[in-house]
């Protein structure tokens, strides 16, 4: 959510590599799908959007603890 140290929580980090991170902010396609799927929230979404895991293809809310738990329904694009 822009980088604000506020932020800072949890439920709203994620672990990244620098090329995708790189991509999410500079380039507006790669922003919009992140944005999409839950990886980048814009300052007025809650930190409990879930988020779409690409490997385990499942929706995760990530908690203010560290963990996670899957999101039951499939989250529509």
């Amino acid at each position: 959510m822009g980088g604000s140290k506020l932020l800072d929580i949890p439920q709203n980090l994620m672990m990244v590599c620098g090329l995708y991170n790189g991509a999410m902010e500079g380039n507006a396609t790669v922003g919009a799908q992140a944005r999409g799927w839950g990886h980048k929230l814009s300052v007025w979404e809650s930190p409990e959007h879930p988020v779409f895991d690409c490997v385990a293809f499942r929706w995760w809310v990530l908690l203010p603890n560290g963990w996670k738990i899957m999101v039951a329904e499939p989250v529509p694009f």
